[in-house]
């Protein structure tokens, strides 16, 4: 069914005002809601047609933001208060989780590419948990904290040399991130060392609530140059948004105004249109056979246990193996991240339409048992 442009925009547009409110009564991340409702309309089952390109670039866009959103989550001030020892114990937490899903995928006969889908986890959904329950400043949610933006960046960097390894083989063009690796560093450089001699005008050009909007501005040509960047010397544009908004997370000192400004523009309208589109693109014909289905459901048992094996190494630091339980449980929570790697390998040739659907599933089944585990475990603790 063909639906005009403006009727299009219409429908969308409601759904992006109504679905956050009804998700919140029925316990539901917005982003789950979103993507449900894109299944509604998708060729899952009304196979509405959207008139015109316009959502699929508002998607690209909202996906875009995203990645920047991701970046400015990441709590540098964090990462440096931790120590050599920390810092060990979150790179082997890391490799492995890298171990036990290349272990995962060998079982389910994937590509390499399966085991950076199942290393990723999501700090959009980790940090607010976390906030809600309390432990967000306890010693173990600053490690949960870090051991997911470890995974978030790491993995989203797997991917990039991974594409271009597959597309060019072995060679000098595994080099081509670098440009864009030392022009991150000379703004991230200077833009610090002229934060640090002038605080005052950093924080009025980009968090006073005078010139709200000229933060806003500069914040968002900020993302679109590092897209530009990532263009340039043929990288995933999603790398460079994300490093984009770690930019930003780096140099400035209270960076929550100039956050929740952007969230605005992104959580208010462009990144709901990605999630809509995610879910119009999902056919749950291709998860309906009983090879699929097998698949999807052995698929979700190696995203657990993923994240769950490599975090029973906890008491080998000095934690309870209690809390690697429960980190195990968070972390295996994913969302953005997960979904942005399915359609990067769907767009490069790694995944099937099938594998891409599978890998959609897995996102909502995650994103909602990860987070009641956690509180469950957290609840039964105190007690």
């Amino acid at each position: 069914m063909v639906v005009s442009q403006d009727f299009a925009l219409l429908i969308i547009s409601l759904a992006a005002a109504l679905l956050p409110g009804l998700s919140r009564r029925v316990g539901l991340p917005s982003p789950v809601a979103e993507i449900l409702f894109g299944v509604l309309i998708g060729k899952s089952f009304l196979n509405l047609q959207m008139g015109g390109e316009w959502l699929a670039f508002l998607a690209e866009l909202g996906f875009m933001v995203l990645m920047f959103q991701a970046g400015m989550e990441i709590d540098f001030k964090l990462l440096k208060g931790q120590g050599r020892k920390a810092i060990t114990f979150h790179f082997v937490l890391f490799g492995l989780t890298l171990l036990s899903a290349w272990g995962c995928a060998a079982l389910l006969s994937q590509n390499s590419f399966m085991v950076l889908v199942l290393s990723t986890t999501s700090l959009g959904l980790v940090m607010p948990v976390l906030k809600e329950s309390g432990a967000q400043n306890t010693g173990f949610g600053q490690t949960v904290l870090i051991a997911a933006t470890f995974a978030d960046f790491l993995t989203l960097l797997g991917i990039t040399f991974y594409v271009l390894w597959k597309i060019n083989g072995v060679g000098m063009h595994l080099l081509t991130p670098f440009p864009l690796f030392v022009g991150f560093a000379f703004i991230l450089w200077g833009a610090r060392l002229w934060a640090w001699w002038n605080p005052e005008k950093a924080e009025k050009l980009l968090l006073t609530e005078t010139l709200q909007e000229q933060g806003v501005r500069v914040s968002l040509a900020l993302l679109f140059l590092f897209i530009c960047l990532s263009e340039a010397v043929h990288l995933e544009p999603v790398l460079g948004a994300f490093m984009g908004g770690c930019i930003l997370s780096f140099v400035l000192r209270r960076k929550e105004n100039l956050e929740s400004k952007i969230s605005v523009i992104g959580f208010g309208f462009l990144i709901p249109m990605f999630f809509i589109y995610v879910g119009m693109g999902f056919d749950i014909a291709n998860i309906l056979t009983p090879e699929r289905i097998v698949f999807t459901l052995v698929l979700f048992m190696a995203s657990i246990l993923v994240k769950f094996l490599p975090c029973l190494i906890f008491p080998l630091w000095g934690m309870k193996w209690l809390e690697g339980i429960k980190a195990g449980a968070l972390l295996s929570s994913r969302l953005s991240l997960i979904i942005a790697a399915a359609a990067v390998g769907l767009k490069e040739g790694f995944l099937n339409e099938q594998t891409k659907d599978s890998i959609v599933l897995l996102a909502l089944l995650t994103c909602m048992t990860g987070p009641v585990v956690f509180r469950y475990l957290m609840k039964r603790y105190k007690s």
